[in-house]
């Protein structure tokens, strides 16, 4: 009853807005994050996103950076944790590009960068966090909204461009040794899903297209530091989501998370 109290609430609040804004601003949703300690801790980014409204995610709302929120943040931790010598925060935080706690956090995660938006502030500081070594990671888009990316990424770095990371780049060898990550390849509505017939989610290659990795790098030299890394076509953030149902194979489930630990692993290193 609370939830469905704060979603009309929040969406009648948003109604009135739709009309002073192109784009209306979405209610704030109620979070805590973990205190900071200097332990590791997943972050991951809000925006306002070019297009929400209700859903079944976290609050009852599709507010597109909350696609997996929490369980994926809270399983990747749960891995690091096993897998690793990390100790890092049970808890994950949210966080936005505008804010001063960004530089708390060496490593930041966004989901759906199709929707993503920036201002002024968000771009300066996102810039100034990648200059200073920060490490972002893009997932769960497909095909056109890699376009959206793109643009926005030449507004924060405007000579950067995304080039596919080569198979010998150290980000594939960093903790697990992938000799080639998962890429996948589906129709839409049909044997899209987690790479095999699981209709209505993404995984990998799930809507037509086989997923690539792509990187930003210091000079837009693939020797150089990885900034930026977007899984085009892909989404590992929902194998984390849903690993202990059943309901996604085994098997793709243990690369994503081979795949996410190489990426904590090499932005906590590089």
């Amino acid at each position: 009853m609370r939830r469905a109290r704060f979603l009309a609430l929040t969406l009648a609040a948003a109604a009135g807005l739709a009309q002073a804004a192109d784009v209306p601003a979405p209610p704030e949703v109620p979070y805590e994050n973990p205190p900071y300690n200097g332990k590791f801790t997943f972050a991951r980014v809000k925006f306002r996103p070019s297009e929400w409204g209700p859903g079944r995610y976290e609050w009852g709302l599709d507010l597109k950076w909350n696609h997996d929120y929490p369980r994926a943040d809270e399983h990747l931790l749960k891995i690091l944790r096993e897998t690793t010598s990390i100790d890092p925060n049970d808890e994950p935080a949210i966080v936005a590009f505008d804010e001063p706690a960004l530089f708390d956090y060496p490593i930041v995660y966004v989901s759906e960068p199709g929707y993503w938006t920036l201002n002024e502030k968000e771009t300066a500081n996102l810039r100034a966090y990648l200059q200073k070594g920060g490490f972002v990671i893009f997932d769960d888009f497909f095909g056109r909204a890699a376009l959206n990316l793109e643009e926005r990424m030449r507004e924060v770095l405007p000579e950067a461009r995304f080039i596919e990371i080569p198979m010998e780049h150290v980000v594939w060898d960093t903790f697990f040794k992938i000799a080639e990550p998962p890429r996948g390849r589906g129709g839409a509505g049909g044997r899209g899903s987690f790479g095999r017939g699981f209709g209505g989610f993404g995984g990998f290659g799930g809507r037509g297209a086989p997923t690539t990795y792509q990187g930003i790098f210091e000079d837009n030299d693939p020797t150089k530091r990885l900034m930026v890394i977007a899984n085009y076509n892909g989404d590992i953030g929902e194998f984390w989501e849903w690993s202990d149902t059943g309901f996604a194979p085994i098997d793709l489930s243990n690369e994503a998370y081979k795949v996410g630990v190489n990426y904590m692993i090499y932005g906590l290193t590089h």
